[in-house]
């Protein structure tokens, strides 16, 4: 084999060179941290995104770092969490993030731009992309985090009839939690081992026992679990024999025969009541109804004087001695039985008894009465 002569030797290094840089394995800024591209946490934790970087002796211009969220859905635009330029950070781009995203380092152009985020939720979760530019060298590392709600506010309950030989259903649900969710009964009270004839549903957390007995008595658990935490509940369930339904059904209907009975004889009373009442009253207005009204003393005064003076035309002059003694003033008057107000129909002359014996009056006895008009 000839040697090669020297410029000829020249020549090709100076062809390879020129292959190795169109094919671009020239030395250029690197990112290093390819180890994790998935990240799965519990909401409120906290998780570090890696992106460390080595720059180059051609990468001259001035160094950029961004931390950019990549929305699920396509018809969305990126959005920028963090930024390191000009030897300065920005990462007061949305309030909601602010305090909980930062570098892990304050000065990144060291080489690692990676990323800290604190108290994590649920509206974390998407693609994060970390970008670093220095002129020409560009890269990128896309990372995936999932933020997980752990199951919390677990509740149990019994579905069905505790009764022996029925079936009863004991259910576990959670009210928060990521999916996928899984539920796994246990009983603790008594043996660790459920019933013979139970049936578990781990993705429902339906516990079916058939045909039950008193021996399922006893105190179940249920845990609800996902890949980032777990919850329980528990239940006692009691089987009792079957309830004498006959029994609660004739004591019922005597009940409610006892109840009407008292409510009859309470309405039979208030009417009885009620009539009794009414019969006094109206005995009480026609007995009021069956009295006569009193006569007046004047009207009976008046009636008896016609009487006597008619009478008195027949007597003899012998026969006026025992009526010369009854004094005149005792002759009732009308006017303290006129009701005020009334016009007399005449006004009587009142004159005085030894007057009228010298006028030739002749003295009248008026009998005595009672109360109701009548003469004593």
């Amino acid at each position: 084999m000839e040697p090669v002569e020297p410029p000829r030797l020249l020549l090709l290094l100076g062809v390879a060179l020129v292959l190795l840089r169109s094919a671009g394995l020239t030395r250029s800024l690197t990112i290093t941290s390819v180890d994790q591209s998935m990240f799965e946490k519990a909401q409120g934790e906290r998780v570090t995104l890696p992106c460390t970087f080595e720059l180059s002796e051609e990468d001259e211009g001035p160094l950029d770092i961004e931390w950019v969220l990549i929305p699920a859905d396509n018809q969305k635009k990126e959005k920028i969490i963090i930024m390191y330029a000009v030897d300065r950070i920005y990462d007061n781009y949305y309030g909601a993030q602010t305090g909980r995203m930062a570098f892990t380092q304050n000065d990144p152009k060291n080489g690692d731009a990676s990323l800290d985020i604190q108290n994590l939720k649920a509206e974390d979760t998407g693609t994060y992309q970390c970008k670093v530019k220095k002129a020409p060298g560009v890269q990128s590392r896309k990372i995936q985090l999932t933020v997980l709600v752990k199951p919390a506010r677990t509740k149990c309950s019994i579905e069905g009839s505790q009764e022996i030989g029925k079936d009863v259903t004991l259910k576990c649900a959670s009210q928060e939690g990521s999916p996928l969710l899984s539920y796994d009964w246990r009983r603790v009270s008594g043996t660790n081992e459920l019933p013979a004839t139970s049936v578990l549903n781990k993705d429902t957390g339906e516990l079916l026992l058939k045909n039950a007995s008193q021996e399922y008595s006893g105190l179940y658990n249920c845990v609800a679990s996902n890949r980032v935490g777990t919850d329980e509940c528990s239940v006692q369930l009691n089987v009792t024999p079957p309830v004498n339904t006959a029994g609660i059904i004739a004591g019922a209907i005597i009940g409610t025969l006892l109840g009407l009975s008292v409510l009859t004889f309470l309405v039979f009373c208030c009417c009885k009541k009620h009539r009794e009442k009414k019969y006094e009253k109206e005995v009480h207005h026609d007995i009021r109804e069956d009295v006569p009204p009193p006569k007046s003393r004047s009207s009976t005064a008046r009636s008896y004087i016609g009487s006597n003076r008619s009478s008195l035309g027949s007597m003899s002059p012998s026969n006026m001695e025992g009526y010369t003694k009854t004094p005149y003033s005792q002759v009732p008057s009308e006017d303290f039985e006129r009701a005020p107000g009334q016009n007399p129909t005449f006004a009587p002359s009142k004159v005085a008894a030894p007057n009228l014996s010298r006028m030739g009056a002749v003295p009248v006895m008026i009998p005595a009465q009672s109360k109701d008009g009548s003469i004593v």
